[in-house]
């Protein structure tokens, strides 16, 4: 099942993979994780939101981010679509004026609000909006336009048409943010809500962090260093000859080794 040469670089196939996302993918080990914030939805409107908010979030110390998403989400009463469709950005600038999360401010979050809003009311759903991408740009490989369009969309309204929040995936970066928003809003299981139908799975990119790109070293996907966009696809096409219809599949599973507080990295010699 999986090989380890002289360099100490893991070779892997699709049983040791299988074992991993079969003993990890589970609903009981998504704390500390911002998708937990998801379940506390019961509609599909009120929960891509949710996940747009908490994905965006998702950097710095897990602590923090708990605690900024909370502090977003608990403002916009029981459910968020509605509170957004029915409230004043100028609302939203007074409510969030004292936020903080690192490099992110209330103005920020105030924007990012208002995106929401306006793409909502143009197409109805974020997941219209990003189906949108996906049909002017019609590619069989990744979802890589389409999530271009879907941030050009989303950044219109923050001023410069940039943030940090929602960084756009043709200046390199890796996107981890947006691309785990994706595998949130596209797969479906124990753990992904997949709310997002009719989006072929094996376009989607993995998450990549530094986390994350270590164990894809370790697993003999990468020798870059560097965690951007060109890492990105490399790893993801790694994986696509894995499983080539879910490619990321097994990405909550394997970030379970490291972030979560009872698991490291080295269990993976557990699974071969």
């Amino acid at each position: 099942m999986i090989s380890q040469n002289n360099n100490s670089i893991f070779r892997a196939e699709r049983p040791f993979f299988e074992k991993i996302y079969h003993q990890l993918n589970k609903r009981e080990l998504v704390h500390p994780d911002p998708l937990e914030f998801l379940y506390r939805y019961q509609n599909k409107e009120d929960r891509e939101i949710a996940g747009l908010i908490a994905s965006s979030l998702a950097y710095g110390r897990v602590t923090q981010i708990l605690k900024s998403v909370e502090s977003v989400l608990g403002k916009l009463s029981l459910s968020p679509s509605i509170f957004i469709s029915e409230t004043d950005p100028r609302e939203f600038r007074r409510m969030f004026g004292g936020f903080k999360h690192r490099f992110t401010d209330g103005h920020e979050i105030a924007s990012l609000l208002t995106a929401i809003k306006e793409v909502k009311s143009e197409y109805g759903l974020l997941e219209v909006c990003f189906k949108e991408g996906l049909r002017r740009n019609n590619s069989q490989e990744n979802c890589l336009g389409a999530l271009s369009f879907f941030v050009k969309e989303i950044t219109r309204y923050f001023e410069g048409g940039e943030t940090y929040l929602v960084p756009h995936p043709e200046k390199g970066s890796a996107c981890k943010r947006l691309n785990l928003f994706l595998r949130w809003m596209v797969r479906k299981d124990d753990v992904d809500s997949g709310d997002w139908e009719g989006i072929e799975r094996k376009l989607l990119l993995v998450p990549l962090d530094t986390h994350m790109n270590n164990i894809c070293k370790i697993l003999g996907f990468t020798a870059r260093k560097s965690a951007d966009m060109k890492t990105v696809l490399e790893i993801s096409r790694a994986f696509a000859k894995i499983n080539p219809d879910d490619p990321v599949k097994y990405d909550f599973a394997l970030t379970r080794l490291g972030i979560h507080p009872d698991m490291k990295i080295s269990d993976l010699k557990n699974y071969i």
